[in-house]
C-alpha cells in the first residue's frame, strides 16, 4: 500500500489521534507519508518521523491557516492524483470529517467512517466498524481505489518508532479552486478550560447522574486537579446542562484512552462503555453494588461518592506534599 496520512495541528501541536493514526498505518505493510496542511507550520513535519512516517509532504499557504476544510480538500486531491496514493487516512475530528467527505466527493473515492481498527486479511485492507450500538463489529471494505478512511478519533495511541526522530520533509505546492477560498472564517470561538484536555490526559475523572446536581461537579473537578488530569462527563449529564458537551465520553461524544479513568457516579450503560473501555485502568465509584460499571472496572468502591471522592482527593493531595 501507498498511504498519506493527514496529520491535523493546532497551536504549534500535531494532534495526538493523528499521531495515533500515523502509528497504525507504520504497523501495515506499505510506504507511509503524513501531510501537513497550514500556514507557517514550522517543524511540525519534522516531528513526525519518529511516529513512522518516512516522508511527510508541506503544503504551506496562506490560504491554509484558517482550519477550513475545502481548501485543504484541493490539496489533497492534487497529491492523492499526481502521487499515487491508494489509501488516506484521517483520524476523527470535526475538520478531518469534513475534508473526509469532500474529498471523497471529489474524487469519487469510498469513504469508511468511524473505524476502530484496521487490518490486513489475504492481501486486502480491512476496516473494523462498530454497529448495533457498539455491541458487534463488522468487517468494511473499499470497492476501489483510493480508499478513505476516518479512524474514530482515540482508537489508537501514538507510539514511538525508535527510528531517526524526524522525516524527510517536502515542500510541495498546489493550485486552489476560485470556490475554495471564498469563504472566510471570521471568528473561531474556544472553549475555556483548565488543564489538559479529554483527549491528551492520561488520567480523566468523569462524573455521571449520580453525583446529583452540577453543582457537585466540583468534587470531580478537585479530584482531577490534585491528579493533574481532566473532567469527563456522560451524555446525560450534558444533555441536562450540568457540564460542557466538550467533556463528553461515550458513543456520541469523545473517545478517550487515558492510563487512569476514574468514573464517579456512572452507571456504565453501553453507550458511555464504548467511549472509555481502552482506559488503562477503570476505577468505578457507585452506591449501586449492581450498576453495570463495576462489570468492566478493574476497581470498584460501592458507596456515597460525596463522602469517598473528597477523602480521595485529600489523600492524593497529602500524598503528593
Amino acid at each position: 500500500m501507498s498511504t498519506l496520512v493527514f496529520l491535523e495541528h493546532h497551536e504549534n501541536e500535531l494532534l495526538k489521534p493523528s499521531l495515533g493514526v500515523l502509528s497504525k498505518a507504520a504497523e501495515l505493510d506499505g510506504e507511509v507519508t503524513g501531510v501537513v496542511l497550514g500556514s507557517g507550520v514550522g517543524d511540525l513535519p519534522a516531528r513526525a518521523g519518529k511516529y513512522g512516517a518516512a516522508k511527510v509532504l508541506v503544503v504551506d499557504k496562506p490560504e491554509l491557516e484558517a482550519p477550513l476544510p475545502q481548501p485543504r480538500v484541493d490539496a489533497l486531491a492534487s497529491l492523492v492524483r499526481d502521487r499515487g496514493f491508494d489509501t488516506v487516512l484521517f483520524a476523527g475530528s470535526v475538520l478531518a470529517a469534513d475534508v473526509a467527505a469532500g474529498l471523497s466527493a471529489r474524487l469519487q473515492a469510498g469513504l469508511n467512517w468511524d473505524l476502530t481498527d484496521l487490518v490486513e486479511q489475504d492481501g486486502e485492507l480491512v476496516g473494523k466498524r462498530p454497529a448495533l450500538g457498539d455491541s458487534v463489529f463488522v468487517d468494511v471494505g473499499w470497492k476501489g481505489e483510493p480508499r478513505l478512511a476516518l479512524i474514530r478519533a482515540g482508537t489508537f495511541e501514538p507510539k514511538e518508532t525508535g527510528a531517526a526522530a524526524s522525516a524527510e520533509v517536502e515542500q510541495v505546492d498546489v493550485v486552489f479552486e476560485d470556490f475554495s477560498t471564498a469563504a472566510t472564517m471570521v471568528e473561531q470561538a474556544h472553549a475555556e478550560s483548565e488543564g489538559p484536555s479529554i483527549e491528551e490526559a492520561d488520567v480523566i475523572v468523569a462524573g455521571g447522574r449520580g453525583l446529583g446536581s452540577p453543582e457537585n461537579f466540583k468534587l470531580v473537578e478537585e479530584l482531577a486537579q490534585a491528579l493533574g488530569g481532566a473532567v469527563a462527563a456522560t451524555r446525560a449529564v450534558v444533555d441536562a446542562g450540568w457540564y460542557p458537551y466538550a467533556t463528553q465520553v461515550g458513543q456520541t461524544g469523545k473517545t478517550v484512552s487515558p492510563k487512569l479513568y476514574i468514573a464517579c457516579g456512572i452507571s456504565g450503560a453501553i453507550q458511555h462503555k464504548v467511549g472509555m473501555q481502552a482506559s488503562g485502568v477503570i476505577i468505578a465509584i457507585n452506591k449501586d453494588p449492581n450498576a453495570p460499571i463495576f462489570d468492566f472496572s478493574d476497581f470498584g468502591v460501592v458507596g456515597d461518592l460525596n463522602e469517598i471522592v473528597p477523602k480521595l482527593t485529600e489523600l492524593v493531595r497529602k500524598r503528593k506534599s
